[in-house]
């Protein structure tokens, strides 16, 4: 099962629910009750994402999918996340923070070893606001509202600046993908939407293999015609997939 948490216990339970890596040892995802997920890597990676908090390029040990209401909208959703990170006691510092109004319990996980490397994925999808991204569309004011589509890629590796950039590439390219053949729709004009309006995703690389010494490879390109590249395509197309079909199973 790619749905971890789908069959959890209650939110009140005392313990977290955790997904402990088959590959990666100390690579561990928990699900905090109806709170956040979190991903924790047993080595800093370096950071490409498009998170609200800690976004562009950084050093992080962490990423946290912070759930919020459907209609949570905020000026300064960096300064809610940092707020809640202190609540929690996690390193704000080190930590790449997303938002969103998917159940947690729809999270889906898959990972996989390929070339030189272990790619990590989790997904919390939703297509509640779908849009096409060629599209003229309706287009709102700044004030940020939770993502729909989080990805939270990590990859036990080395990868160049510039592959990094190609793993982002490829996985908006499989998100899109993955919309396209479950038939999600713009609602606007009722076209095959590419993504939603407020998705984001995390990449984290180890530079490391995950016993962390040194890879024997560096990843120069991480396109859909590398073993790498394919891979991260596949797994986000999976897990996009998974966790949209969870909602519209639980919402049966």
């Amino acid at each position: 099962m790619t749905t971890p948490f789908l069959h959890s216990l209650a939110s009140n339970q005392a313990i977290p629910a955790i997904y402990s890596s088959t590959f990666w040892p100390g690579l561990k995802l928990t699900k905090h009750h109806n709170a956040y997920l979190l991903v924790e890597s047993p080595q800093t990676v370096q950071s490409l994402s498009s998170s609200v908090y800690g976004g562009g390029m950084s050093r992080i040990d962490r990423a946290v999918n912070i759930y919020v209401d459907k209609h949570f909208a905020s000026d300064d959703p960096a300064g809610e996340i940092e707020v809640r990170l202190n609540k929690w006691q996690l390193p704000a510092a080190s930590t790449a923070g997303l938002l969103t109004a998917v159940k947690l319990t729809h999270a889906s996980v898959l990972e996989e070893i390929t070339d030189h490397a272990v790619v990590f994925c989790c997904t919390t999808a939703g297509a509640g606001n779908a849009a096409r991204a060629s599209s003229p569309r309706t287009v709102f004011p700044a004030a940020y509202t939770p993502g729909t589509i989080n990805t939270m890629l990590f990859i036990a590796g080395e990868l160049t600046s510039y592959a990094m950039v190609n793993a982002l590439q490829t996985a908006v390219e499989a998100k899109a993908c993955a919309l396209q053949d479950l038939g999600v729709k713009d609602a606007e004009n009722g076209m095959i939407a590419t993504g939603t309006t407020t998705d984001a995703v995390v990449l984290g690389v180890s530079g490391l293999r995950p016993d962390g010494s040194i890879p024997d490879k560096i990843h120069a390109y991480a396109g859909t015609a590398t073993e790498l590249g394919s891979c991260i395509g596949r797994l986000v197309y999976a897990t996009v997939t998974e966790s949209l079909l969870a909602g519209k199973e639980k919402a049966k």
